[in-house]
């Protein structure tokens, strides 16, 4: 994982060398980011790299003062940390950010889907003063996270049949 800037406070610091060693798989056959690739279909490299991503959201939200707000891949990966949930409240949120993170999700309508752009964008630009320029693959541009319809959706493929789009499968993740 990237490190953050020198200037960090000894705490911040502190906080950053624990999300850094904490392990979110286990020695069990289906870890966590290997039941992340398959829940989405998403490579083994791609997965861990959002994991990765997901920490460095996680150190934001608990460090910036102000909401933020995930990209879709990285609130994918929060979802299921939440499922996990003695990782997630005891160690991760009682030990390692040593803080409670719930996850707030949208009450719908106009104006959560106006609040929910702005933290957005505003969490690109934190994002960048503590680690650099947030790489595309996992934070796009906030006009392309905010697209008319959700990228994941849940679906039962013993009833239904997903199809790639023309030429996605070019752009395999």
């Amino acid at each position: 994982m990237d490190l953050p800037p020198p200037q960090m406070s000894t705490n911040r610091e502190a906080l950053w060398a624990r999300i850094q060693v904490h392990s979110f798989d286990g020695d069990q056959a289906l870890s966590f980011t290997r039941r992340l690739a398959r829940d989405h279909g998403w490579s083994s490299a791609f997965a861990a790299g959002a994991v990765g991503e997901y920490c460095k959201f996680c150190f934001l939200a608990v460090t910036v003062g102000e909401p933020v707000t995930p990209s879709e891949e990285v609130d994918e990966v929060w979802h299921l940390h939440l499922a996990y949930t003695r990782d997630y409240w005891d160690m991760w949120c009682g030990e390692v950010l040593r803080t409670p993170l719930h996850h707030d999700p949208t009450q719908g309508g106009a104006a959560e889907q106006s609040r929910f752009r702005l933290q957005y964008a505003r969490t690109l630009r934190l994002y960048e003063d503590v680690f650099g320029p947030p790489p595309e693959l996992f934070w796009p541009a906030t006009h392309l996270r905010f697209r008319r319809r959700p990228r994941f959706r849940v679906i039962d493929t013993e009833r239904w049949l997903a199809v790639p789009r023309p030429g996605s499968w070019l752009r395999r993740r």
